[in-house]
């Protein structure tokens, strides 16, 4: 499994953490019933403290992507098509609000930035 770790990026290495795990979990990289590396096997990968990854994996667990059994391990937990659809929107809502921030720091319009959206959306579909 890749993590890669950014001291620069101003977010909690814990949260760098369980983004990366919910997007291969997401993209299907990581599919129900994989094994995840143990907490201090990954803490000793990454060169972190333990309970960093701990709390990685009880954010992963509180949010219904992994379970985990004593003794076992963590585990990918069967996913729900919705609370994927659901976690996809509002890491969309989280992208498209930080556009348009941007958007208004440059005074770009409304309607330049519905055209902009339209033409970055059809090529990542692939339309012409």
């Amino acid at each position: 499994m890749d993590i890669i770790i950014s001291n620069s990026s101003g977010e909690p290495i814990y949260q760098q953490i369980s983004q990366q795990i919910k997007a291969q979990i997401m993209s299907g990289e990581l599919k129900e019933g994989d094994l995840l590396p143990s907490m201090r096997n990954l803490a000793v990968e990454l060169r972190i403290s333990v309970i960093t990854t701990k709390r990685a994996y009880e954010d992963l667990e509180r949010e219904g992507f992994i379970e985990s059994y004593t003794g076992k391990g963590s585990f990918v937990k069967a996913q729900n098509a919705e609370l994927l659809r659901e976690e996809g929107l509002r890491q969309t809502e989280e992208l498209l609000q930080k556009a348009c921030e941007k958007a208004v720091l440059c005074n770009v319009s409304l309607e330049e930035l519905k055209e902009i959206l339209e033409l970055v959306y059809a090529e990542s579909v692939g339309e012409k």
